[in-house]
């Protein structure tokens, strides 16, 4: 493209321009940039580039203060949750420590009313040959009900979990144990069903009876007997002979298995002869059906006027 020049011929306008860029070096607003600099130092005035790099230094250190700020505020949230769930799981523990005292304490009431009701009947009952046979089938039934606290020498098996890992904190949220290494309700059944099966008399696991209903069951993480909590360790007492029970308890094959599960997965599963073993009465069954007794015989011979 060309245009008409005043004084000639033509004239390219790319040449004019690249003159032009020759001839200013430097860029016009740059230019008056400077020129006011130079009129605000001969006027007295501050420089304004020289304020802006004091911001500078300014704004960082503000942001440094800033992010130490922030750090500080979730350092003290996290130690603030971590106190609150420590306080929770200590009224927890209270609570759980005051309700086990009062189950305690009914449980010793019942026991006492019991053995009242008891020695009540026994006194009726005694006062007739009849009576005292009921009493004695009474007292074999109960027996073997597990209604009657027992004494005596036995076996003694210790179930535990495995040793918890120290890193683990179920409070702050650590890593959970492995479920295998916790003794399963499968665990107890397989022991107890061993002793019973070894001849023993009476079995109880934490001092809670087991008779011929009584269930062993797993409800989450907890292990209950007879729908009552017990906690690791477990301990599962057996009344008999304590050379027969050991040596038919050890036969069992499935004591045999439980054992190498045990060293596997680092349970504790001990077992100890005892010269005496103390096993409380078990609870009371539901009645689920009665027969009535039958009367005297009728006197054939009786006649009336």
């Amino acid at each position: 493209m060309t245009t008409a020049r005043r004084a000639g011929g033509p004239h390219s306008m790319g040449a004019s321009l690249l003159d032009q860029v020759l001839a200013e070096t430097l860029d016009p607003a740059y230019a008056r940039a400077a020129e006011a600099r130079r009129a605000r130092a001969a006027a007295g005035a501050p420089d304004r580039p020289a304020r802006r790099r004091r911001v500078g230094p300014l704004a960082v250190a503000a942001t440094m203060a800033g992010a130490g700020l922030l750090s500080a505020v979730t350092y003290d949230q996290a130690a603030t949750g971590a106190e609150g769930r420590e306080q929770v799981r200590a009224e927890l523990v209270d609570e759980i420590q005051v309700q086990s005292a009062t189950a305690d304490d009914l449980t010793a009431e019942l026991e006492r009313l019991r053995d009242e009701v008891t020695a009540a009947r026994a006194d009726a009952l005694a006062a007739s040959a009849g009576g005292q046979r009921a009493i004695d089938d009474l007292h074999a039934a109960e027996l073997a009900a597990g209604l009657v606290a027992v004494t005596g020498p036995g076996l003694l098996v210790t179930l535990a979990n495995a040793e918890a890992d120290a890193d683990a904190d179920p409070v702050g949220g650590g890593t959970p144990d492995d479920a295998r290494g916790r003794v399963q309700d499968g665990d107890l059944q397989l022991v107890v069903n061993a002793l019973w099966a070894a001849g023993a008399e009476a079995v109880a696991i934490n001092g809670q009876r087991l008779g011929p209903t009584s269930a062993i069951r797993f409800a989450g993480e907890a292990v209950l007997v007879d729908f009552r909590p017990v906690t690791n360790p477990y301990l599962v007492s057996a009344i008999g002979d304590p050379d027969d029970l050991r040596s038919q308890f050890l036969a069992s094959p499935e004591v045999g298995a439980l054992a190498a599960i045990s060293e596997v997965y680092d349970l504790r599963f001990e077992f100890a002869q005892e010269d005496e073993l103390s096993v409380p009465a078990g609870g009371i069954p539901e009645l689920r059906s009665a027969t009535p007794a039958g009367g005297p015989p009728a006197d054939d011979g009786a006649t009336g006027d």
